[in-house]
């Protein structure tokens, strides 16, 4: 939202940039312009993104290219499925790095506390069984088969599922909001007709408009959660890492460990600016080999040591071990749901690649490559219960020790990098709905599409970092935090979910239902286990999540209420008409933009500058910066121009649209931009006014030739006519 304030901008516009033509009176003076700012505490709104949306278009489908160049079916075909192993290659090393790299702590914090007196086969075995229902049903079946298919235009994360449901609830509460908005390509609606459960569904979110308010707050919870993974995930993940060292030197202090990997924290965190474009291309074969790695570790340690450990996939299993350790088993399964950590990022990566890619990529490598290292873990554990704190390390074969450790740490790295960007990304996204704070966000690569950095976010993730990794100092107290999280933002995707396949899919209530109670009652379950470890390390998500919680709903509440005022104080028409086309000034040659919060009337602070200026420009521009309930506007969209008053006066609105996943970067092209959708807003009503006065003009002889010849009148010659038609004109 912006603030208009009395802080006056110049800046003039070299002539070689302006849009031509120029021949039209109204925009003589644009030769000599001077554009006149109303700032608002964020100039950034006031730009474009660096990526068009038929670009991002073509690389959500790169197979299009193909067609368009006129390649047979069959090479298309093959074509598109080469670029899908492309993209699914591509994939590991930006949705799966932080999903690969949890075998480095699942088991050690699964048997710590009371859990590890229970350190039988039985046990181990159970909770192997756990770790493979847990990663099938919830990563493979509900967001392969299910969560993937919810995507908005493309576009994946609690906040796709969030605009899904406003745009066919009419559930948002952004301000401004037009009819003109559901016009635009990325909004359309499914045109199919309601069942009677989505039309009860949406009556209801009718009546009770509070629940907008309640569903915004939900879709916020499980976003701080989120942010709180963004704080967690780098020190677990290398901390993890890091001290598998101590399995070769045993004599190292603890201490030097979270040093190490404090250094390691400093200097992820000190090269964000520089982003991720430079050395992204090594993030992919990092996290490739790490998974080869861990299998092959995975697959030696089978049937090296307890080729039997198949038989865990028995759900049977699991019922022993719960029955076996009671209330230790139960909390335990805290550490068992860090093993789908970072399932999440499947879906809100899902804008970044293809829905087909990110499938194969998880269904053929990373499933098959976790479910044997897991296996490989508990085959080792069941002949060497002594080492459950050092199991994944000390399942290393000694020949390739360092080596693997290398590659561990490097894929700590690359999976807390994906966390950081997409904790950017939702931050970038908040701003846009209202819901956050403006921030100074830097574009960091000019070729991909979505890479950007945010200063003040990017030092005080360091910070919370830092004191996590120094404060707790052991991965099992993290893990405890980890796995509330994580749990919780499932959770809440679940629920979005259900309330998407019956307003937005059509389905039948049963089947949502069905979906809520069978995939939440698991994560209810695994956050149930987590509650219970909240003074061992738990409290931090809760802390921080209420943290944001609270910022971003004051920062909501406070926009709204900002808004409201703007309404209900703008100027009267009446008084700007009464001013004359003058507004009571001098009008001097040039452009003004004049940045208002309304999308309707004339912002009060233009009162102010009535009063108080001496001179105004010739051309006024009444611009409005607003946000609507898509990912993306296209640029042929971005825009809508109109006058503002009698013809005469001079006076015109731009209302600038941006989708929650836009990129508004700043350059100065957007000037030109605007002045060009003027230019062509004048000329285009110039043209329909020639145009409707042509016609309106030989409908009128028409018909009134064949007034004067159906009647009596004795004349008939063409002199009479033409007296006639003047007469008429």
């Amino acid at each position: 939202m912006h603030f208009a304030t009395s802080l006056v901008h110049t800046q003039h516009l070299p002539l070689h940039h302006l849009p031509l033509p120029l021949s039209l009176h109204s925009l003589l003076s644009l030769y000599s312009l001077n554009l006149f700012y109303s700032f608002s505490l964020s100039k950034s709104q006031s730009c474009w993104p660096s990526l068009s949306h038929t670009r991002r278009q073509k690389t959500m489908n790169p197979s299009a290219e193909f067609v368009e160049q006129g390649m047979s079916p069959q090479n298309v075909k093959r074509a598109s499925c080469m670029s899908v192993i492309t993209l699914a290659y591509q994939s590991l090393g930006v949705v799966y790095g932080d999903l690969s790299t949890s075998p480095l702590y699942v088991y050690k914090t699964t048997f710590s506390g009371k859990l590890s007196l229970h350190e039988d086969d039985e046990e181990i075995y159970g909770v192997l069984s756990f770790i493979f229902w847990t990663f099938t049903l919830i990563a493979l079946v509900k967001y392969i088969f299910f969560v993937m298919s919810a995507d908005d235009n493309g576009e994946g994360g609690t906040f796709a599922l969030y605009s899904l449901l406003c745009r066919h609830a009419k559930l948002s509460i952004l301000p401004n909001q037009q009819a003109t908005d559901e016009k635009l390509s990325t909004y359309a609606t499914e045109a199919s007709a309601d069942t009677w459960q989505s039309s009860a569904l949406k009556s209801f979110f009718e009546k009770h408009p509070r629940f907008h308010k309640v569903l915004l707050i939900f879709v916020l919870l499980g976003t701080c959660m989120a942010i709180g993974d963004g704080v967690l995930t780098p020190a677990i993940s290398v901390l993890s890492a890091v001290s598998g060292v101590k399995v070769k030197i045993t004599g190292l202090h603890e201490n030097y460990v979270v040093i190490i990997s404090c250094v390691i924290l400093v200097g992820l965190f000190s090269l964000q600016h520089h982003g991720t474009n430079r050395v992204a291309f090594m993030f992919a074969p990092i996290v490739t080999a790490w998974l080869l790695c861990i299998s092959s570790i995975g697959i030696y340690n089978i049937f090296r040591w307890n080729q039997h450990v198949f038989c865990a996939i028995s759900p049977i299993y699991m019922l022993k071990f719960l029955k076996n350790t009671g209330t230790e088993g139960w909390v335990s399964l805290g550490g068992v749901v860090l093993s789908i950590t970072g399932v999440e990022t499947m879906f809100a990566d899902l804008g970044h690649f293809s829905s087909s890619s990110i499938k194969v990529a998880f269904t053929f490598v990373v499933y098959p490559c976790l479910i044997l290292a897991y296996m490989g873990e508990a085959a080792f554990l069941s002949k060497h219960h002594e080492d459950i704190q050092r199991s994944f390390y000390k399942a290393i074969p000694e020949s390739v020790f360092w080596p693997v450790f290398i590659v561990a740490t490097f894929a700590a790295v690359v999976g807390s990098q994906a966390v950081i960007s997409a904790t950017f990304s939702m931050i970038s996204q908040c701003c846009a709905l209202n819901c956050f704070p403006r921030v100074k966000i830097v574009h960091t690569s000019s070729k991909i599409y979505g890479q950007i950095y945010i200063p003040e976010v990017n030092w005080m993730l360091m910070c919370l970092c830092l004191a996590v990794t120094i404060g707790l100092r052991d991965t099992n107290m993290m893990g405890h935090a980890y796995g509330l999280a994580v749990t919780t933002v499932m959770f809440v995707t679940t629920c979005l979910m259900a309330l998407v396949m019956i307003i937005v899919w059509k389905k039948k209530i049963l089947t949502a239902v069905a979906f809520l109670l069978f995939f939440g009652s698991i994560e209810l379950l695994y956050i149930s286990a987590s509650v219970y470890k909240v003074p061992e390390g738990g409290w931090i998500p809760l802390v921080l999540s209420l943290i944001f919680m609270a910022v971003m709903y004051l920062w909501n509440y406070g926009t709204m209420k900002k808004h409201q005022f703007d309404v209900e104080n703008k100027v009267s028409m009446n008084r700007i008409v009464s001013l004359g086309p003058s507004l009571g000034m001098v009008r001097v040659p040039g452009i003004g933009l004049v940045y208002s919060n309304l999308a309707i009337g004339v912002p009060a602070v233009f009162g102010h500058f009535v009063t108080n200026l001496p001179a105004f420009h010739q051309v006024l521009v009444f611009v409005c910066v607003k946000s609507v309930q898509v990912p993306r506007v296209s640029e042929n969209e971005r825009l809508l121009i109109s006058r503002v008053g009698p013809k005469e006066y001079g006076m015109f609105r731009c209302i600038v649209r941006y989708g929650y996943k836009d990129l508004q970067q700043e350059n100065y092209d957007f000037e030109n931009r605007l002045v060009s959708g003027i230019v062509q807003f004048v000329e285009t009503e110039e043209e329909s006014a020639s145009k409707l006065t042509s016609e309106s003009f030989r409908e009128f002889e028409s018909t009134a030739f064949k007034g004067f010849v159906d009647s009596d009148h004795p004349y008939t010659s063409s002199s009479h006519k033409e007296k006639n038609g003047a007469v008429y004109m």
